[in-house]
């Protein structure tokens, strides 16, 4: 059994050619996966930065092909893309201990645009869950996913590579958690309507910030903004009211100068009664005086500040995302011991199979030419066994002890080649037949020694 993961993301494509991609019905997406032959399992992984698909299969190319299709034409439909891209651009795939190896990668957000996040491993969760309602994830995957699952928690526990934020909107409310223990009774003015400010207002609000205000010199765009997250729109000839009923400032207007003066917030700090205030200028140019730093009960960042913050964190994500690395490491040889393992019971068993056909093939030929009696024909019965058992005893033995190498599975596929498992014109496979049909009803059970 093969494992094949075909996919696109954020590390592929940008975002006008993924979200070409996205899947509306992950379950009837599934569904037709798995309506083909060539496919046994399968797990959809649909978010705003990937798309990716991890089936089981025997027949990997066919499989491959299936999965080409799927995204070209069940996903991506016939029109052009709206970028200058060819589709095998944007496509990566994996087998077996790759595939691996990623899926446990994306589990634990070594993946991801930004290190250690930790939605991801709920999004796979519920891919996962998806799979198991509508039946597509049958052992393997199953497998494959809980260690996925524990491979993430092992990264999260024991390393720090989640610990620190490593983006300016999210070091910014880091430094804010630092100042205000509490937020949710902290009122936050947001002035200006871009993205750094949604992030912000977003990270803040998981936070649990009480109250939110955004400032914009276009109404329409503060009170589009405010709409999305529960906050009041407001112009900017209300700042000098807002700032003594903000705890929290954030700035990030365009401007050829300060939006906010030294004067504008001393006044503010008299009427707040000096109860602190925290200000986050990351405009280019500068949206806050420089000089409000010096004023008592101000705490001023500008984007210098909040960048060198984030080289800091990078930095150590970086060194922390190594450990990580090691731990995904660690798994992937686990499972991949057990996906050998998995594979070792047919072949040990098909190799007995064969010598005993040829065993008892050739007992038939001696015995029909002499005259033996039952005690004798016995006997003979018995040396034949033993010698067919001592003969193979060394290959099964070492071949049942490659399960928890790395290695194991091309030592499995070699001792097959060896023995001519896969030749059908090889002495003894006339018990083929009823071996693989014994087999898929599910009869492979354990392997005697």
């Amino acid at each position: 059994m093969k494992i094949l993961l075909m996919g696109t993301s954020h590390h592929s494509a940008p975002v006008e050619v993924r979200e070409r991609f996205a899947v509306a019905d992950e379950q009837a997406a599934l569904r037709k996966l798995i309506d083909h032959d060539e496919i046994e399992e399968a797990v959809l992984i649909s978010t705003c930065n990937r798309v990716e698909v991890v089936v089981t299969t025997r027949q990997p190319d066919a499989a491959r092909h299936t999965l080409e299709r799927f995204f070209r034409h069940e996903l991506a439909g016939e029109a052009p893309l709206p970028v200058k891209a060819h589709l095998d651009d944007v496509f990566f795939v994996y087998r077996d201990q790759e595939a691996t190896s990623h899926v446990f990668r994306v589990a634990s957000s070594m993946d991801s645009m930004v290190v250690g996040e930790p939605q991801i491993l709920g999004q796979m969760k519920d891919a996962y869950g998806i799979a198991m309602e509508i039946g597509s994830c049958g052992p393997i995957l199953s497998r494959l996913f809980q260690r996925a699952f524990a491979t993430a928690k092992r990264v999260k526990n024991e390393t720090r590579i989640a610990h620190r934020p490593v983006s300016v909107a999210r070091v910014a409310v880091d430094l804010a958690r630092q100042i205000f223990e509490d937020l949710a009774d902290k009122s936050a003015l947001m002035i200006g309507a871009g993205e750094m400010i949604e992030l912000a207002l977003f990270a803040l609000q998981r936070e649990g910030l009480g109250t939110g205000r955004i400032a914009n010199r276009t109404r329409a765009h503060a009170e589009a903004l405010a709409a999305r997250f529960g906050a009041t729109p407001h112009g900017l000839d209300e700042l000098d009211d807002l700032l003594q009923e903000s705890d929290i400032v954030l700035a990030c207007i365009g401007g050829d100068g300060p939006i906010l003066s030294a004067n504008q917030l001393r006044a503010a700090l008299r009427k707040r009664r000096n109860r602190p205030i925290f200000l986050i200028d990351i405009g280019v140019p500068r949206n806050i005086d420089p000089a409000a730093e010096a004023l008592d009960n101000a705490y001023l960042y500008d984007i210098d500040d909040l960048q060198a913050v984030v080289s800091a964190n990078e930095e150590e994500r970086r060194r922390e995302s190594l450990h990580g690395e090691r731990i995904v490491l660690e798994e992937q040889e686990r499972f991949a011991g057990w996906m050998v393992a998995l594979q070792a019971v047919p072949t040990i068993r098909h190799l007995r199979a064969r010598a005993e056909s040829v065993r008892q093939g050739e007992l038939e030929r001696m015995i029909s030419r002499l005259d033996l009696d039952e005690e004798q024909r016995q006997a003979v019965e018995a040396l034949t066994r033993a010698l067919v058992n001592k003969i193979l005893h060394p290959p099964l033995a070492r071949l049942g002890a490659q399960t928890d190498r790395e290695e194991g599975l091309a030592i499995l596929e070699e001792a097959r080649a060896l023995f001519g498992l896969d030749d059908p014109e090889a002495p003894g496979a006339e018990i083929d037949e009823a071996l693989f049909a014994e087999w898929s009803d599910g009869g492979a059970g354990d392997d005697e020694e």
